[in-house]
């Protein structure tokens, strides 16, 4: 006798990874429910009035190159849905204390031409991965499984696996050893570990090949959309649906948690075998993160132009500064000149703030679970590479790990990655498994960044995770 269930699949938490995997389980005509505790949708897509009414500030990401370059995310008719791009001239600026800034375009020639003397290194570095990219992409953003491409993910795996400061090596001039460990700084660990090339590489590439956009209007556009597309096939979502048991939930022949392992053993820890219970409790998260926004009178006033075209702009200095900095977090320290990652969407999006007037967006890393407050010395670093701004400030909001992570609960310790992605935890996070998509429990997933690929708005660990449990649960082979 078939077991009757309510539906056929759950998926708890309706982040980018979530509502993935809800719509590549709906697309194949099954029943399925997204429950969410929050009373909105999106997980780190979200977007609020922060400061001051109609100042409208991306709550956690706000630039978002892997969400235009998702193999997942490419299928979908997102535009369709409401979600628009906005391409900024200059993708990343990083000024120095002379006045000048490295930048990152869409062209790849202009970018290369820009660094001068290291033009031929940049091109060295990056040609070759831009015509692998397309052939690759799958492999880079997916499981350990044999490749696609192997001799292309190889060829990616030889300057992806050693250190930011490892590859710096091939710069000479202090303007291209500063983009690039602004870069490789996204990766959130010391630029000395292995694998933190990975993270500049990508994002570098993803860059040239597809921009680093803003959604129109904010990230909450993107979940917007998403929810849009899933609820159009007859996706059904509930908000304020907070999980804290199996036990709340309707029948379902799966359940994909779009959670990070510490809920997922408190949610289901009872259903798990002793050997998976103790992969993720030995599962390791990262550094935190500090965020600021700030409600300003006129723009940030850089003294680089470049910046001033810029979406994001990387405020740190030097490849040793930025270093040393991202040394001292990892240890349990602060650092008094941070690097900061700074969006300023107004510039290019009128609907995120009255006219005239801006929003800006600003984080810093820290000591996971830091309840610091890192405000002047974030502004410090602004005021630095622009005169004058603290002067244009009309009102703020701050939030540190603990408040972070209580408005998220996917951010252990402010952590925004969803775990550590170091050798350790790249291609087995969350367990050493077959799948790491699938628990020790039948009909249970985890399709969170805490599965590969890892952090970033992409939707590829949900769009993996439900593979698996297409192919497990419901006999469907493809992909």
């Amino acid at each position: 006798m078939e077991y009757k269930t309510d539906y056929d699949a759950i998926v708890v938490g309706a982040g980018p990874n979530g509502l993935a995997a809800a719509i590549t389980l709906q697309q194949e005509g099954l029943s399925v429910l997204v429950v969410e505790g929050n009373n909105t949708i999106g997980g780190g897509m979200r977007t609020a009035e922060l400061t001051l009414p109609g100042f409208h500030h991306d709550v956690c990401s706000a630039v978002h190159p892997m969400a235009a370059g998702s193999p997942f995310f490419k299928t979908l008719p997102l535009e369709a849905h409401g979600l628009e791009y906005i391409h900024p001239p200059v993708l990343a600026a990083h000024p120095f204390d002379d006045g000048k800034a490295a930048v990152l375009k869409a062209s790849f020639d202009e970018t290369a031409r820009f660094l001068g003397r290291d033009e031929e290194q940049y091109r060295r570095l990056y040609e070759p991965l831009l015509r692998l990219w397309p052939g690759i992409v799958a492999d880079v953003l997916g499981p350990l499984r044999l490749p696609q491409n192997p001799i292309g993910l190889a060829r990616f795996g030889l300057k992806a696996l050693p250190s930011a400061k490892y590859i710096s090596r091939i710069f000479h001039t202090v303007a291209a050893k500063g983009l690039w460990a602004g870069m490789a700084a996204h990766s959130l660990r010391p630029l000395s570990s292995f694998t933190t090339s990975a993270i500049g590489l990508v994002l570098t590439v993803n860059g040239h090949l597809n921009g680093w956009p803003l959604p129109k209007g904010g990230a909450q556009h993107i979940a917007h959309a998403l929810a849009s597309y899933f609820q159009s096939l007859g996706g059904k979502i509930e908000t304020d649906f907070y999980v804290k048991s199996l036990s709340q939930l309707p029948a379902a022949k799966a359940v994909l948690f779009d959670i990070t392992p510490k809920q997922l053993l408190q949610i289901a820890g009872h259903k798990f075998s002793s050997l998976y219970k103790w992969q993720l409790n030995r599962y390791r998260y990262g550094m935190g993160v500090f965020k600021v926004d700030w409600a300003l009178d006129s723009p940030v006033p850089f003294t680089a132009s470049e910046c001033q075209e810029a979406g994001t702009v990387h405020l740190g200095g030097t490849l040793e500064e930025i270093a040393h900095g991202e040394r001292a977090i990892w240890k349990g320290r602060h650092p008094e000149n941070p690097f900061v990652l700074l969006a300023q969407q107004s510039v290019f999006d009128s609907t995120r703030a009255p006219q005239g007037k801006h929003t800006v967006w600003a984080y810093c890393h820290v000591p996971a679970g830091s309840t610091v407050d890192m405000t002047e010395a974030i502004e410090r670093q602004v005021e630095r590479f622009a005169p004058g701004f603290r002067e244009r400030i009309l009102a703020k909001h701050t939030i540190n790990t603990a408040q972070l992570e209580t408005y998220n609960p996917n951010y252990i310790g402010g952590d925004i990655n969803g775990g550590a992605i170091d050798l350790g935890q790249l291609f087995t996070r969350p367990a050493l498994r077959f799948s790491p998509y699938r628990t020790s429990a039948k009909g249970l997933y985890i399709c969170s960044s805490s599965t590969p690929p890892g952090g970033g708005v992409h939707g590829m660990c949900g769009y993996h995770a439900a593979r698996t449990a297409l192919k497990d649960i419901f006999g469907f082979d493809k992909g």
